[in-house]
């Protein structure tokens, strides 16, 4: 048995849906671990090109079974919509389970977090899910698993409900019906009832059976509700002790902790970002939107900002998560750039720091560059580490050395074949 988290060591979009499909391919049960349908895992292979938000990225393996797990905030609105489009693939989803624990945003969410955004928010996606945590948090939401008991459903409704509304009419909004509400809810009933499962139980039941377990997680340190860039942060914990914290096991079971860092920096909304770079270094690595690992937001869209590498970060990713490997996604991104360069350590009023200063402090660091030549050739074709230009090499071991944790996989594009074993 082995229970293996994978982990974003960055801001996010560092390319973990394409090591959650890869890793899968060895896991019996893949169960997502935390936030809701606000950033979207892309992943590519014979069935097409998928950009998955809510349904772990083990679906596309038979053998697999897929849960959404009860850290969860859950749209079922966007959960429907993304079975649609993987039914419509060829997609089975009859391996797909849904916590009976989840917490559910609700239609109240998406509006309290846009009128909430409209008064001067952070940046949200908008999709509910800082608010649908805050009602979890004050006892005021449903579950998915409430959705079984229409009584029970009609009753935690009417009292979140009312709740919601005094707030949405205080942010200058106007209130949404009860009777709209337990109309929607009624449907999600319908379509996934037969779905819900004890979540714990499940987990046991794999555990005790010694099978193969994969947690897969959403974002990445920096973005994290408590370690991260507060306030401009997601609302739960992409960490690796999250996933036993929301799932009810032991985090001593935990036996691998897979780091996923892109080979630069980027970043989408607000907030302290130390290795930005300037418009017309980003244009390069950022490209255009016309293909699938471009740099735009999976849910949004929006261009994401673009930054040279930062050690700092990923070594805090390390002291958080406790890393047994890493792999290094969009190496080929870089096969253009003639010098390329790596945040090394950073200055804070003039004196250089050993540790990860809180968002305040990190907005006023400025970065200690060290500058590697590039490779200037395609990597796209290389299946060998030792097929590698020298300098990309070069690159890749200094990364290893100065995080101190082996890079055990390196991508060289999106799909799931391109990826370096070492």
């Amino acid at each position: 048995m082995s229970i293996d988290v994978l982990v974003g060591m960055q801001w996010g979009d560092e390319g973990k849906g394409k090591m959650a499909d890869y890793l899968s391919a060895s896991s019996d049960l893949v169960i997502r671990y935390q936030g809701g349908d606000n950033a979207g895992h892309t992943v590519i292979n014979e069935f097409g090109v998928f950009k998955i938000h809510l349904i772990p990225c083990g679906i596309f393996h038979s053998h697999c079974t897929c849960l959404i797990g009860t850290g969860v905030v859950l749209n079922p609105d966007s959960l429907i919509e993304e079975m649609d489009v993987l039914e419509r693939s060829g997609v089975s989803l009859s391996n797909l389970y849904i916590s009976e624990r989840a917490q559910l945003i609700l239609p109240f969410h998406l509006r309290i977090d846009e009128l909430m955004e409209k008064s001067g928010g952070i940046g949200t996606t908008k999709r509910g899910i800082g608010p649908a945590y805050a009602y979890k948090m004050l006892r005021k939401n449903l579950r998915a698993g409430d959705l079984k008991d229409t009584e029970v459903m009609k009753k935690a409704l009417t009292e979140s409900a009312d709740f919601a509304n005094a707030q949405i009419v205080a942010l200058g909004g106007e209130p949404i019906s009860l009777e709209s509400l337990i109309e929607k809810c009624m449907g999600w009933r319908e379509k996934l009832k037969d779905m819900l499962v004890n979540a714990e139980r499940m987990l046991q039941h794999y555990i005790e059976a010694d099978k193969n377990i994969l947690f897969e997680g959403q974002l990445g340190v920096m973005k994290d509700i408590d370690l991260g860039i507060y306030p401009y942060v997601t609302a739960s914990n992409p960490v690796a002790a999250y996933a036993a914290v929301a799932s009810g096991f032991s985090p001593k079971l935990i036996r691998r902790v897979t780091g996923i860092a892109k080979a630069f920096s980027s970043t989408v909304g607000a907030g302290p970002f130390p290795t930005e770079m300037d418009s017309g270094e980003a244009a390069m690595l950022r490209g255009t939107g016309e293909n699938p690992d471009d740099e735009y937001g999976a849910r949004t869209g929006r261009a994401r900002r673009i930054g040279w590498l930062d050690i700092p970060v990923l070594r805090y990713a390390n002291e958080v998560n406790g890393l047994t490997d890493i792999t290094l996604t969009k190496l080929d991104k870089l096969d253009s750039l003639k010098e390329i360069k790596v945040c090394t350590g950073y200055l804070l009023d003039g004196e250089e720091i050993d540790y990860m200063p809180d968002t305040g402090e990190l907005s006023r660091v400025e970065p200690i560059y060290k500058t590697f030549s590039g490779w200037l050739s395609d990597t796209t074709g290389c299946r060998e580490y030792a097929k590698l230009p020298e300098n990309a090499k070069t690159y890749i071991e200094y990364i290893e050395k100065a995080i101190g944790v082996p890079i055990k996989h390196i991508g060289i594009g999106p799909k799931r074949a391109e990826i370096i074993k070492r």
